[in-house]
């Protein structure tokens, strides 16, 4: 089969490789579309550690049943799906406990870090357990399921904030997975959605997807913004969506007294904390890490229309174009959100 392997750092070939084989719990998967996370792009410098080569990355996909195992019950050859980035392992306390994304022997698709190699899905076919499988409906484009994994990293964040209906919420970051968390803290009942972000471009596309206000920080100050959008008193909760000591800080200052902040971004491994603020004012601190058990709602709001995902699709092209959009969006391309590759196109 064709796949698009990362053979050294900054560098991917179009080549061929075995058909993976399935075990008896296992599906193989004919992948139809896969998209480029930032992730990726850190893997591909060589910078996150977490891509070593060779290695066929990817783990953002929806694809149809090419075969099945023999133990696999609930999925026929044809059928149209998506699946968790996350293999966990369905046996361990967290698992069992509802929380797979803290799996203690959680590999993630198209990842090789020193304790595992795991091929993704830059390729025309990839394996992985049925249990991490979610069917779609006929009318999910798999473009659009491509980008289940992201939705479903931001519908967990909003799972993990707590949110009362009317409550206001900053959303400090409008990159992807910010637009995303944006749409999803609003159905969770938000009645006021503030996006923070430097990008103007990025800050008019949050305002489209349902953001009632936005600040461009390098303009004013978020803080004293949000305070005075709430009356003097601060958002109820922020989400902070970079992984920053910068970001996390304004988030944290535009928080009202008792109120919560959720971490999604995990740019930097280490961050400075506020910590007297976090205390005197008594914030609750949430992390929040991929999914655990949103795939399926995931796939209703993006077949109802509820989250949508179309204007974040900057291009769409082969796998033969791999390395060149790897280049470009290393490269910074302008206003450039998520390249999803079709390995059938």
């Amino acid at each position: 089969m064709k796949a698009l392997l990362l053979s050294e750092y900054k560098k991917l070939e179009l080549t061929d490789i075995p058909v993976p084989e399935i075990g008896p719990e296992d599906i193989l998967v004919q992948v139809m579309a896969c998209g480029i996370c930032g992730s990726d792009i850190h893997g591909w410098d060589g910078s996150s550690g977490r891509r070593v080569p060779p290695l066929v990355m990817g783990h953002e996909a929806a694809g149809v049943v090419a075969a099945i195992g023999k133990d696999v019950v609930g999925y026929t050859e044809g059928d149209r799906i998506t699946f968790d980035s996350t293999v966990w392992c369905g046996k361990c306390r967290y698992c069992l406990s509802g929380r797979p994304n803290l799996c203690d022997n959680r590999m993630v698709l198209g990842v090789s870090c020193g304790d595992y190699r795991r091929y993704g899905c830059f390729a025309e076919y990839v394996n992985v357990p049925a249990r991490i499988c979610c069917k779609l409906p006929d009318a999910l484009s798999f473009e659009h399921a491509a980008l289940i994994e992201a939705v479903s990293v931001a519908v967990h964040a909003a799972n993990r904030t707590p949110v009362s209906l009317g409550d206001t919420a900053v959303v400090v970051g409008s990159g992807m997975i910010g637009l995303l968390v944006i749409q999803a803290i609003k159905q969770k009942g938000c009645s006021q959605v503030i996006a923070t972000d430097l990008n103007a471009q990025r800050l008019e596309v949050a305002k489209s997807l349902g953001a009632d206000v936005t600040i461009n920080v390098g303009e004013e100050d978020a803080a004293a913004r949000v305070k005075e959008l709430t009356n003097g008193r601060g958002a109820d909760v922020a989400l902070e969506v970079v992984g920053a000591t910068a970001t996390i800080k304004s988030a944290i200052d535009c928080t009202r007294k008792g109120g919560s902040v959720t971490i999604v971004g995990n740019l930097a491994p280490t961050i400075e904390l506020p910590l007297q603020a976090v205390v005197t004012r008594e914030l609750n601190i949430f992390g929040s890490c991929a999914s655990a058990g949103e795939y399926p709602a995931c796939v209703d709001l993006l077949a109802t229309g509820m989250i949508k995902v179309e204007s974040l699709i900057t291009g769409r092209a082969p796998l033969e174009q791999g390395h060149e959009w790897f280049s470009r969006l290393y490269a910074g391309e302008p206003n450039a959100m998520k390249v999803v590759l079709c390995p059938s196109m």
